[in-house]
């Protein structure tokens, strides 16, 4: 065993046993450090400073209480939380998840890929996460207004411009963000740099809403660009219709590709001609509707329950955007037997460890979710500059941007996976290219 594989062996029985019930965590957290290990190899200086104890421990973690007032008058309390992971290259940054599924560990692990996610950006920011385990759904306008405020009552003691600046993530949208930063500026004042994914009368940025599914598509198709491959004509299989899903399907769609399925927590729509954008919007951002619906306005779609990765069909390009864990090793292998070539993730890791090693083992080209669903957190950065300056760029301006991020993105994680022998495998080259950076400003910082 070499020291570098040792020094990596210590660090994850460390967090084995300091969080032992943080099973999400440590998925992330190990999946990176197994990466590390020709990097250590040619900078013991890493080892000798210790750097990945220090790393996998976050800045600060805060938990609070969020006491809040539902319609028939009756008091609720859920949690809420912030986890600082690291400031290393910036302030930290991070959206905000209301989920029921969300908890410390959760949360830990979202914050620790953010780390990476943002490094590879190219952008100064720092790595973050946050959240509730407050369900918006069912919840009215009203009631969902007064839980922003009193999560914010709390939260804003904690953020700021040069500080940490959170954003959305599920079940927080241009509406929670609203009226989270309408509470921030009634107890802080104007700061439109404090949030972003805001909207575009109070500081929001164009492109924002699309960022993430655009910046995935982006990113695939520099992967296939790197293979002689092209999007056009390709058959995909997207999961979820949220935000990233919907607009991953709208960009899928313009660059020639046909869109087979969208799904959400009940089952999935299947359409052989085509997934219509106009449709699932319809359903989806206007209606909150489920997607079983599209299939009653659709002929040619047919609806089934269950998950989307075990519908049988020839297709040539995965898209999780749905949940992490969402696709297990059998449903992987399926992907193998269904002529799978690539796999790209808009979601943050959806697929398990186990379906990861399927794709390694059997040439499916894979873009982790750090890398290919870097284009939300790019634009919000693109946000905070705009904030500063005091300016508002147009849409082409910050797509041009964006799409330019993302080939980078591609090409750093191609990079580093060759620089260290690893082929292609971007997973890899993906968490060297974001570990270096933050390494080298740690390094530089001295005991931070």
């Amino acid at each position: 065993m070499t020291k570098a594989k040792e020094y990596i062996t210590t660090i994850k029985e460390d967090i084995k046993h300091r969080d032992p019930d943080q099973s999400e965590f440590q998925e992330a957290a190990f999946a990176v450090l197994d990466s590390l290990e020709p990097v250590l190899e040619q900078h013991p200086e890493y080892i000798a400073a210790n750097l990945l104890a220090r790393i996998v421990e976050p800045e600060r973690v805060l938990q609070f209480r969020v006491p809040w007032q539902d319609d028939a008058g009756n008091y609720q309390v859920n949690r809420g939380f912030r986890v600082q992971f690291n400031s290393a290259i910036g302030p930290y940054k991070g959206g905000l998840r209301f989920h029921p599924s969300v908890n410390l560990s959760t949360v830990k692990f979202l914050g620790f890929e953010q780390i990476f996610k943002n490094s590879l950006t190219g952008l100064p920011i720092g790595g973050g996460k946050g959240g509730s385990d407050f369900d918006p759904k069912g919840k009215s306008d009203n009631e969902i207004m007064r839980f922003c405020q009193s999560f914010m009552t709390e939260l804003a003691r904690h953020i700021g411009p040069d500080l940490d600046v959170p954003a959305g993530d599920i079940g927080v949208g241009g509406r929670e963000v609203g009226y989270l930063f309408g509470a921030y500026k009634r107890l802080r004042g104007f700061q439109n740099g404090v949030l972003t994914g805001k909207g575009l009368t109070f500081g929001g940025s164009a492109a924002r809403t699309e960022a993430t599914g655009y910046g995935l598509l982006y990113y695939t198709q520099a992967m296939l660009h790197a293979h002689e491959d092209k999007l056009q004509s390709k058959k995909i299989k997207i999961s979820g219709s949220g935000n990233v899903a919907i607009y991953a399907l709208q960009k899928a769609a313009e660059l020639g590709a046909t869109v087979l399925t969208v799904s959400d927590s009940n089952g999935y729509v299947y359409d052989p001609t085509g997934i219509d954008t106009a449709q699932v919007q319809q359903i989806k951002e206007i209606e909150r509707g489920r997607i079983a619906d599209y299939a009653q306005r659709v002929k040619t779609a047919e609806y089934h329950t269950g998950s989307v990765w075990d519908l049988d069909i020839d297709y040539d390009i995965a898209l999780p955007c749905a949940t992490q864990n969402e696709i297990s090793e059998a449903q992987a292998q399926a992907m193998v037997a269904q002529h799978v070539s690539y796999v790209a993730e808009g979601a943050n890791m959806p697929s398990q460890p186990e379906a990861v090693q399927v794709y390694h083992e059997n040439g499916i080209f894979y873009g982790p979710a750090k890398a290919a669903n870097a284009g939300g957190v790019a634009v919000s950065a693109l946000e905070m500059s705009q904030n500063s300056e005091r300016l508002s760029w147009d849409f082409r301006q910050v797509n041009d941007d964006l799409e330019n991020i993302m080939h980078d993105i591609f090409t750093k994680s191609e990079e580093s996976a060759k620089r260290y022998g690893l082929d292609h495998d971007y997973q890899a080259g993906a968490n060297i290219a974001g570990f270096e950076k933050v390494a080298q400003a740690m390094m530089a910082q001295g005991l931070v």
